[in-house]
């Protein structure tokens, strides 16, 4: 059994790898985002020699700039967490996770690093065609950043391309490509930067209509407004696309997080889609409780999004827990055994390795290689540990799905109105424009809770624990740091609100 201290620690744990993840990603998708608006506003500027252009192109770099500083400063310490709270995945799985991360410094870092000063102090320092180049390869260079970051995520959720060393006790690479092209990390970061660009498009559109709103800047604000609502139109068109890749790819290689976030227990055909509900509290996988207390379902539609298929078996979490043979389903009961079977013969092997008994250590060995997979659940403690909290992961994933078909309407009244150039006139929407730059930042919030949250117990779906993955920490030093980074971050955070709205008061310059 898992200590108390132990598990108490463990929890903290995630509670602070969650916060230091949820504040990087308040200024990620909006450095990813913006990063291509100003590199396609100097573009124009280039393009058609009008100064104003330039001015325009300066000020949302600036305001870039500042976003991305703080940026760096949160996504370093998220990193270094790996190696201080979950120092046994890191040894685990550092063969085959340290590839992208090292990769994304060695190769995507340098290029943003390279051209970055070009690109702010370059302005009557290069020819204007060098210094669009380099703005262009600090736009590429961040978005090159979130490729490898989310190739390791995607890695996580969907194990794939290696092999278990069973001297080492370590997962190690076998094929760099089939982990760069899983369908999971192809999703997962066109799904990820998609969204970002429809964030990045709401800032512009959102900081464009103040200035609206207080008579400044009138034509820097409709420039802005027309190019961000047609890049936020297209991106959100993107992310529609790849969100259901992403929920298909989760069928297949997550059935547990799909059934979670549509809070379905019991397996169906033709299984309808939740389009709104309340979760009932009280319910338990096994139990004969009602999942909602009140829902609204589309016939038919989980197993279109599932399978491509209507009238087709989508699993519930009931079925995954216990099994279903009709369906061909083995349950995490069984898994669970099998996982057992796969630790005693991991330490029979190595023990008779120890002690130099090659026989004894082929015999253990050739008895653990068909196991192997379901390692992780010789762990789990109950069948039930397996179920990820049903709840926060429904609640999380309709939030983003209803944010997300809100938002691109925002972008088209915004190109509509500021086309037929009566924006002025519609109070009502620029303040909604100002507000939709806030619920962009909570529909990326619930995406990441629904993308972690999800896969819990997992911190390697289906292979490791989070609570094996773990260091042997005490639970008072999780929670010392804890409190510091909740405290450092906030600092940073209203550093940079207070940063960016001086900025925005004082304008791009003049003419």
């Amino acid at each position: 059994m898992l200590e108390t201290a132990n598990l108490t620690m463990v929890n903290w744990a995630r509670a602070q790898f969650a916060l230091t993840a949820m504040y990087h990603w308040l200024f990620v998708p909006l450095t990813l985002g913006l990063s291509f608006l100003v590199a396609f506003f100097e573009t124009w500027y280039v393009k058609t020699g009008n100064e104003d252009w330039k001015r325009l192109t300066k000020f949302w770099m600036t305001l870039f700039g500042i976003n991305f500083a703080i940026g760096v400063a949160t996504g370093i310490i998220l990193e270094f967490e790996f190696g201080t709270n979950w120092s046994n995945y890191s040894w685990m799985v550092g063969d085959i996770f340290g590839a992208p991360l090292a990769i994304e410094g060695i190769f995507a870092f340098f290029l943003e690093a390279s051209f970055f000063a070009v690109m702010f102090f370059g302005w009557d320092r290069v020819s204007a065609k060098m210094h669009l180049f380099s703005t262009w390869m600090v736009a590429i260079g961040s978005n090159l950043s979130a490729v490898w970051i989310l190739v390791a995520n995607g890695w996580m959720q969907h194990p794939v391309g290696m092999h278990f060393n069973p001297d080492m006790a370590r997962f190690e690479m076998q094929s760099f490509a089939e982990i760069v092209f899983s369908p999971v990390a192809v999703s997962k970061f066109t799904h990820t930067t998609s969204s970002a660009f429809l964030l990045a498009s709401l800032f512009v559109i959102a900081v464009s209509a103040w200035f609206l709103l207080k008579g400044r800047h009138l034509e820097m604000a409709k420039k802005s407004i027309l190019a961000a609502s047609v890049f936020g139109l297209l991106s959100s068109g993107l992310v529609a696309f790849t969100g259901d890749e992403a929920a298909f790819t989760n069928a297949h290689d997550q059935p547990m997080k799909l059934a979670a976030f549509e809070g379905l227990y019991k397996g169906q055909k033709n299984a309808g889609l939740v389009a709104m509900g309340v979760i009932n509290p009280d319910k338990k996988p096994g139990d004969s409780a009602a999942p909602f207390l009140f829902e609204v379902r589309l016939p038919g539609l989980l197993s279109l999004l599932a399978n491509r298929q209507t009238g087709s078996f989508v699993p519930g979490i009931d079925d995954l827990v216990y099994g279903n043979a009709p369906e061909n389903i083995v349950g995490v009961t069984q898994k669970m055994e099998r996982g057992r079977q796969a630790i005693h013969q991991l330490q029979m092997y190595q023990q008779a390795k120890k002690a130099g008994d090659a026989s004894a250590a082929a015999t253990a060995l050739a008895a653990f290689t068909p196991e192997q997979d379901f390692l992780g659940y010789g762990y789990l403690l109950t069948p039930e540990e397996a179920v990820p909290p049903v709840g926060l992961t429904f609640y999380s994933f309709h939030v983003m799905v209803i944010l997300g078909t809100i938002l691109p309407l925002v972008c088209l009244l915004f190109l509509i109105f500021t086309y037929n150039d009566t924006i002025r006139e519609k109070k009502w929407l620029l303040w909604a424009g100002i507000f939709s730059l806030f619920l962009a930042h909570v529909a990326h919030q619930a995406g990441w809770i629904v993308a972690e949250v999800g896969r819990q117990p997992w911190a390697i779906q289906g292979l490791l624990p989070v609570t094996v993955a773990r260091s042997n920490l005490t639970t008072g030093t999780v929670q010392t740091t804890f409190f510091l980074f909740l405290a450092l971050f906030t600092t940073l955070l209203l550093a940079e609100i207070r940063i960016m709205l001086g900025q925005i008061k004082r304008g791009p310059e003049e003419a």
